[in-house]
């Protein structure tokens, strides 16, 4: 038995449903500002299915199969997202709501990749939300990208990274 044979034991496929109109999941929860969003409980998931239409968006665009999926192991770990890059390989995208984005966020995507074996090309990204004060992140630790969610929905297009526009003092 080869290690991806033994990943694939392990994984748990846990399904999750997600709103794919985020103004209509806002409105459903009462929520009509952003303030309001920025203190809600729900901002987390709300994000996270923000970025799935985004991500679904994105492989409808390119004539691809709409494929995504969560996934959980034994341990607990999860990754919110794992999907075909679209290049041959896979990537795990961990969400969240944050503006800025710490180097221990890596650790779960990081562990999953590292019990995946040998399992081909996985690019690894922890997406935040757009800060306008902090610098964007890029390597957040060895072989995990952080990206704010522009910067992400213009990687799934293949488009090269935006400018960033200078801060203000």
């Amino acid at each position: 038995m080869n290690k991806t044979e033994n990943f694939g034991k392990r994984l748990l496929k846990s399904p999750k449903v997600y709103l794919g109109d985020s103004g209509l999941a806002c409105y459903l929860r009462g929520i009509t500002t952003q303030a309001e969003l920025d203190r809600s409980p729900f901002l987390g998931a709300l994000f996270e299915g923000n970025v799935a239409a985004e991500i679904l968006k994105s492989q409808v665009n390119q004539g691809r199969r709409k494929e995504l999926y969560h996934f959980r192991d034994q341990q607990g770990r999860e990754v919110d997202f794992l999907f075909a890059s679209g290049h041959g390989g896979l990537w795990m995208v961990e969400c969240k709501a944050s503006k800025t984005v710490q180097p221990a966020m890596a650790g779960p995507l990081e562990l999953l990749r590292r019990s995946m074996g040998d399992h081909g090309p996985v690019r690894l990204t922890v997406l935040d939300r757009a800060s306008t004060t902090a610098p964007p992140s890029r390597g957040l630790t060895p072989g995990v990208d952080a990206r704010d969610v522009q910067a992400f929905v213009d990687a799934l297009g293949g488009k090269p990274p935006r400018p960033r526009k200078a801060r203000r003092r």
